[in-house]
């Protein structure tokens, strides 16, 4: 009986264990640094486990327009599953703090997200912007 517990509380143990890593896999953060003329985003991302709300592609980090006195705006664009695409916009002229955790409507099942860092050259000449990134759910 006394083999037979210890047994039992090594399998609990391992999978406790193991279970705890597969929740921190989710959370692993990863660098993410883009940049385009005139605008700069240095930061990470992790994808949150389905078991926290809102679960989504976290992305934290800093949007620095990097020529303030062009008159331009910089701004990271997005696009969740297959919803419309939004909008991080940034300050002209400055820095700001990213930290949003981009999710669809229904939340727990966000499996793709679509992000690249423009600046916004106005109405006349088209923004000059990063190549997409997809960050897909595994």
């Amino acid at each position: 009986m006394g083999q037979l517990k210890k047994s039992i509380t090594a399998a609990v143990v391992a999978g406790l264990f193991f279970g705890g890593a597969g929740v921190a896999a989710a959370d692993s953060w990863r660098e993410l640094n883009l940049n385009t003329s005139g605008a700069s985003f240095k930061g990470a991302w992790a994808w949150q486990s389905p078991k926290r709300i809102p679960s989504g592609l976290h992305v934290k980090g800093t949007l620095k327009d990097e020529k303030p006195k062009d008159g331009h705006n910089v701004y990271l664009r997005l696009r969740v599953y297959s919803y419309p695409w939004g909008e991080i916009r940034g300050v002209q002229g400055k820095s700001v703090k990213v930290d949003e955790v981009l999710s669809d409507g229904a939340v727990l099942v966000t499996k793709e997200v679509r992000l690249h860092l423009c600046r916004d050259r106005g109405s006349l000449r088209p923004d000059n912007c990063t190549p997409l990134q997809v960050f897909k759910r595994k």
